[in-house]
């Protein structure tokens, strides 16, 4: 790759968006992701895949600006209509998020895929990376875990109706935190947790600021209950089953039950945030959260030294 100095943030650092700088104190933020349906509503496929685009651009403390449609169709077997009903769901999030939306593609697919390019504002002063952990920083959780458990049973059959419902409100739900917390110079490094787990992105933290990490299992808030209830039922992604496998070569489990494990691994969309948070500014944080009414504000664990990237997990 070409090197270039306005190059804040490139694909070899594994963070969540590219970042290039334009200004003294301006930096474009630049993400795309896209998958296919994961709930039966057409507009709430719109409004996840909308949400999780933009968490990219939150998560490195950037707002974000203007997005593209990115739309596969199997135009034989999906409507038109319902087509409309997606764009619709991912058009209303971005108007929520104050995000323009300029345009974008569409391709015949042999199934849908949605999602977006998102491109954010951000000031280099306030950029927040995955590689400025530091020992003794608090990691603190702003959404539950267990979408892809949830979703999974959705699919087969096995999730109420009130528990879709709550999942679908946390994957709809914008990270909007991560800009504000930016801006007050509040937290010192941060991911979206998505598809690699808590755990996975919570390595990559540790591998990029060479540091590693501990976590009591039992401060991890799920979505509902049900969701342990779904998991001894065998409701679990092979997605998360490949994280776990992954996370045994650098977790050390303590005590873990095998269903903590699972939730801690589970692949997520549009999850939340994972902060690290100095211990002199946690109080702060935790109120200023409350106040934005982010979904949870758990203080999860904290970052230790290592010679390696390596997790401790207790239950």
């Amino acid at each position: 790759m070409m090197k270039n100095r306005n190059l804040l943030v490139g694909g070899a650092a594994g963070d969540d968006a590219g970042v290039y700088r334009i200004g003294r104190d301006r930096a474009l933020v630049e993400t795309v992701d896209f998958f296919t349906p994961i709930v039966d509503d057409p507009f709430a496929y719109g409004q996840i895949a909308a949400a999780n685009a933009l968490s990219d651009v939150y998560a490195m403390g950037g707002r974000p600006l203007t997005a593209l449609n990115l739309v596969g169709i199997p135009t034989d077997i999906v409507p038109l209509p319902i087509v409309n009903r997606i764009l619709r769901g991912g058009a209303a999030k971005m108007k929520e998020a104050k995000c323009m939306l300029v345009g974008g593609h569409t391709i015949r697919n042999p199934e849908p895929i949605y999602g977006f390019a998102v491109t954010g504002l951000v000031s280099p002063r306030h950029l927040l990376t995955n590689a400025n952990a530091r020992p003794g920083d608090v990691l603190v959780l702003t959404k539950p875990l267990g979408t892809g458990i949830i979703t999974t049973a959705v699919k087969r059959g096995l999730a109420n109706r009130s528990l879709e419902r709550r999942a679908v409100g946390v994957m709809t739900r914008l990270n909007t935190d991560g800009p504000e917390l930016a801006k007050r110079g509040l937290a010192r490094a941060a991911v979206d947790v998505t598809g690699f787990g808590l755990l996975g992105h919570l390595d990559a933290i540790c591998r990029a600021s060479r540091v590693g990490a501990e976590i009591a299992a039992h401060t991890v808030p799920a979505i509902s209950k049900e969701v342990f209830g779904l998991i001894a039922a065998g409701c679990i992604p092979g997605g998360s089953r490949d994280n776990l496998a992954y996370a045994n070569q650098f977790t050390e489990w303590e005590g873990a039950t095998a269903a903590q494990k699972t939730l801690l691994t589970d692949a997520q969309t549009s999850g939340g945030l994972l902060l690290c948070v100095s211990q002199k500014h946690l109080t702060t944080v935790l109120k200023l959260l409350g106040s934005l009414h982010a979904l949870c504000a758990a203080v999860i664990g904290r970052i230790v030294r290592s010679s390696k990237a390596h997790v401790r997990v207790r239950a």
